[in-house]
């Protein structure tokens, strides 16, 4: 059987996660969110494919990609499955969908767009709407290589 009760540091409770057992010992979908252009699917393809590209485009609904890890003090191995979803408004209601059953979400917003900071707390109702208030969350600023071009308003 797998464990799949985490403690929440914030909290100190036990938080189940819904994780799914599969060719690894745990494989736990992540939902990567935030408005469009922030870097989204560039982070992930830098993470799961070590690959980095320039060219945009814009994501049509979700795309997805699949990370294995071993965990360095179990040697448990762990299936990251990365949904990559649209952060165009165009998309909401198609992308909303792709939420449900996620382990974790990632917010992203960019260096150098400040509204896209500014709108993550309306992606986090979005999350938590579908999958709950206690969905494991990691915020990331992305392009912090054009730090020169922040927008500090």
């Amino acid at each position: 059987m797998i464990n799949n009760k985490i403690i929440d540091k914030q909290t100190k409770k036990i938080k189940k996660m819904d994780l799914m057992e599969e060719d690894a010992d745990v494989s736990i979908k992540v939902i990567i969110v935030g408005n469009g252009r922030v870097g989204k699917t560039s982070m992930m393809n830098r993470y799961c494919k070590g690959v980095a590209t320039d060219n945009y485009k814009k994501t049509l609904g979700t795309d997805f990609m699949e990370k294995d890890l071993i965990l360095d003090d179990s040697g448990d191995e762990v299936k990251l499955m990365l949904w990559d979803t649209a952060g165009q408004e165009m998309f909401s209601k198609l992308t909303k969908s792709y939420y449900r059953g996620s382990g974790a979400v990632i917010y992203v917003f960019s260096t150098e767009d400040r509204e896209s900071f500014i709108e993550i707390e309306r992606w986090q109702e979005k999350v938590e709407n579908e999958c709950g208030s206690d969905i494991i969350s990691v915020l990331v600023q992305n392009k912090i290589d054009l730090l020169d071009q922040a927008q500090m308003k």
